[in-house]
């Protein structure tokens, strides 16, 4: 007994902890999961819409301020190319003055020569003057013959004199020219060097600058590209989703047709086994009929046939009175008076005559038939034809779809229809069961 007690107690443990860890899933219907899954799918492409529009201002933005670093780049570029201009320029000129410099020089080396020239002449006449004995002025003088004679050398001593002074002024003036214009030239290169030094310069903090705009527009690119690529997988990940969806969204589809069909089927079904029950009920009739006894003449007996008659008549007419006082088109009511003509007629189910006996749709098609519209045989198809109105705006000749039936509007709130196997064709309230949609094809 105890060995018993404990193998149910460790089974119904196994279950608990079946049941605890078993998805909950696997206690819905397959099409409750599939429509979890459905509104899953679509709550995840709807947060992915969601990051993918921020990507899409973040790279808008990113574009932005990489614009404005390119435009300073640009900015950058041209006083770079400025810069390299002047240092060009600059360079010309430091070689011209170079040129020049070398000029001076050889000028001054042209000036030092000649004064050297100068120098040895002076030192020649001199010389001369000193070996003839005549070292004095005074000895050129008393040397002299005459008074003439005196003069004369008095005045080619004096012109010498002052030739030799003017060559050696003059000299010094073209050598000191020539010094200073070297000093000069010397001076503007020095300055130009250093203008060059300093363009130089500037044109290495400017390129550095420039650098440093490439490198953050390359990292915005950087990022730029990574959003892209993000957005991309988005993109790629609600395409998938959506195709996910689809095929949900297919199967759903498919599942539903196939429950209308089975629907349908248990419908026909059910007629099938009314009408088997009607007509075994017929026969039961019949033979309580013959098994009855006939004392009944002939008069009572008309009187008790035509009295069914009488009342599907009656039945007719207040159908197609309901008809004429109801508003709408004249061909509206003219399809709901043929349809109230059959009223009393026969239910039998899959037919399509109005005399011999029909189904809801097989009524409805047959009476649109006969006006040139061509209907689909099937109650569920026939929701689909013409064209929709709300109940509120319902006029004669409209069909009244219900789930698994359909019936033609006759006004008032009234409708004709194949009802069933017990009552056949008749009129009834428009409102007696859940009306699915109305549809108008006249």
């Amino acid at each position: 007994m105890k060995k018993g007690y404990r193998r149910l107690l460790i089974i119904g443990l196994c279950v608990a902890i079946f049941c605890v860890t078993c998805d909950f899933n696997t206690f819905l219907s397959p099409c409750q999961v599939q429509a979890a899954k459905k509104d899953e799918l679509k709550q995840q492409n709807k947060e992915d819409e969601g990051k993918l529009e921020d990507l899409d201002d973040q790279v808008n933005e990113l574009e932005g301020e990489q614009e404005g670093i390119d435009a300073e780049i640009q900015v950058l570029s041209n006083e770079i190319a400025e810069i390299m201009a002047s240092i060009s320029l600059l360079e010309e000129e430091i070689e011209a003055k170079k040129a020049q410099i070398e000029q001076a020089k050889i000028d001054l080396e042209e000036a030092q020569k000649v004064e050297r020239q100068q120098y040895e002449a002076m030192k020649v006449r001199v010389k001369a003057v000193y070996e003839s004995g005549k070292t004095s002025f005074l000895d050129i003088l008393f040397s002299a013959s005459s008074m003439q004679d005196m003069l004369n050398k008095a005045d080619y001593v004096e012109r010498m004199h002052e030739y030799d002074k003017k060559m050696f002024t003059n000299y010094k003036i073209a050598r000191q020219n020539v010094e200073d214009l070297k000093e000069t030239l010397e001076i503007e290169e020095s300055e130009l060097e250093a203008t060059q030094e300093g363009l130089e310069e500037e044109q290495g903090s400017v390129e550095e600058a420039r650098a440093e705009l490439q490198a953050i527009s390359a990292d915005y690119a950087i990022q730029i590209s990574k959003a892209r690529q993000q957005a991309e997988v988005y993109k790629q990940q609600i395409k998938q989703r959506n195709a996910q969806i689809k095929q949900i969204e297919a199967e759903e589809e498919r599942k539903r047709k196939e429950e209308e069909e089975r629907k349908r089927k248990e419908e026909e079904e059910r007629k099938k086994k009314e009408e088997e029950e009607r007509k075994k009920k017929e026969e039961e009739a019949k033979k309580n009929s013959s098994n009855n006894n006939n004392s009944n003449n002939s008069d009572n007996s008309t009187a008790s046939d035509s009295a069914p008659a009488k009342e599907v008549s009656a039945k007719s007419t207040a159908g197609k009175e309901t008809v004429a006082s109801a508003k709408g088109s004249a061909k509206g009511k003219e399809v709901a008076n043929y349809a109230c003509g059959f009223v009393g007629n026969p239910y039998v189910a899959g037919g399509t005559s109005l005399t011999k006996g029909a189904d809801c749709s097989g009524f409805t098609q047959s009476v649109y038939k006969a006006f040139g519209y061509s209907l689909p045989r099937n109650s569920t198809s026939q929701r689909s034809v013409g064209r929709e109105v709300s109940y509120a705006e319902a006029e004669p000749g409209d069909i009244i779809c219900y789930p698994g039936h359909v019936a033609i509007y006759i006004g008032n709130g009234k409708i004709v229809h194949a009802s069933s196997a017990k009552t056949g064709i008749k009129i009834s309230n428009a409102l007696y069961r859940d009306i699915l949609c109305v549809r108008r094809v006249v």
